[in-house]
């Protein structure tokens, strides 16, 4: 076998349709009318870049916008994001002030974090989700520690010091029965606080599994996430079964064409890109216009089998896409992978440039 050309610098790259993601946003808000959209743009927007999503998004119907970390909040409101952003990931070090006086609104779950709120010196109250946890264990108060959370509220309400805007939960998605025990859970919470004298102007429970399938969850808006990058947060179906359009492409360059009794073929992306080394066996990557196996994943590159078909360097293989012109969906890549599309898209290494397209 003999090496017939090659290049130096391997140049991936996750093409990102906007034009997509306005579907997406489009097309889940007029679903859960009259709820509306807060998008999640957690985690760089799933890896698809924090603030082109947001404005793409905001541009496409959704009012409001979640993040993880303040810090994140703080970004958006730097580049001039002015509707509502709720942050709800919090520790010891949080800067509760910044995320206070830059109108961040904080997904609370326990008494420490008012207490941290109570002692940060911001000039205004703090605009305050409270937090009950319906069976998901992520975070958010038990039943049991609830009231205390409630009523501490309150006392930080009647002093100035916060404003309690919205009661909210997670739900585990497990099954039917589990989330229809999680909106009881949910509801009984929610009238406790009230007796207490809590006002909530809104809540919010469903993400995008529920906000897609449970019209009674969807309350004053949805958390929509992964399906508002195209995916679907179901296993009996895909994200194109819903109406969606996955907005990522990641693509890679042949840096090497490997002639022989058959055709191998170096791509220039590997696992230092987030290419995941599981599934080998079943994975194909389309490259022109032909389905290829991969035979290997090392660090910065990946083998693939092109058979007799000619390739040349500087060729553009597809590894996954919206799933349009034969290519696979992330949704497919993450079931021979073993892992999910949530996991695919946001796994794409930072150092693969992202480029916006519509």
């Amino acid at each position: 076998m003999t090496i017939v050309d090659a290049v130096a610098e391997p140049l991936p790259r996750a093409v990102v349709d906007l034009a997509a993601v306005r579907h997406n946003v489009a097309h889940l808000t007029k679903l859960i009318a009259p709820a509306t959209t807060m998008l999640a743009v957690k985690a760089d927007a799933y890896g698809h870049g924090l603030l082109p999503i947001a404005e793409a998004g905001l541009e496409a119907g959704a009012t409001s916008l979640a993040v993880l970390e303040i810090p994140a909040g703080l970004v958006l409101r730097h580049a001039g994001v002015t509707v509502p952003i709720l942050a709800w990931l919090h520790g010891q070090d949080t800067d509760w002030r910044a995320g206070i006086e830059a109108d961040i609104e904080l997904g609370i779950s326990a008494a420490w974090q008012l207490e941290a709120i109570a002692a940060a010196g911001a000039d205004r109250p703090a605009i305050v989700h409270l937090k009950v946890d319906t069976g998901l264990s992520r975070n958010g108060a038990t039943r049991e520690e609830w009231p205390g959370l409630v009523q501490y509220a309150l006392e930080l309400e009647r002093q100035g010091l916060v404003r309690i805007r919205a009661a909210w939960s997670h739900l585990a998605d497990a099954s039917i029965a589990d989330d229809e025990a999680a909106l009881a859970e949910f509801r009984d919470a929610v009238v406790e606080a009230e007796r207490f004298g809590a006002h909530f102007e809104a809540l919010h429970l469903a993400a995008s599994s529920a906000g897609i399938r449970m019209p009674e969850a969807r309350f004053s808006f949805v958390r929509f996430g992964i399906a508002a990058y195209g995916f679907s947060p179901f296993d009996d179906s895909t994200g194109a079964e819903l109406g969606l359009i996955p907005a990522m492409r990641l693509e890679a360059p042949v840096t090497e064409v490997h002639v022989g009794g058959t055709t191998h073929v170096r791509l220039g992306i590997g696992w230092a890109d987030g290419v995941p080394t599981l599934g080998i066996a079943k994975t194909s990557i389309q490259l022109n216009g032909r389905r290829c196996q991969l035979l290997a994943v090392e660090a910065d590159s990946m083998l693939v089998d092109a058979g007799a078909h000619r390739v040349e360097v500087g060729d553009t293989a597809i590894l996954f896409g919206p799933g349009t012109d034969g290519e696979v969906t992330a949704e497919k890549y993450a079931d021979w992978a073993e892992t999910i599309a949530d996991e695919m898209v946001t796994g794409v290494a930072a150092r693969v440039p992202r480029v916006y397209i519509n």
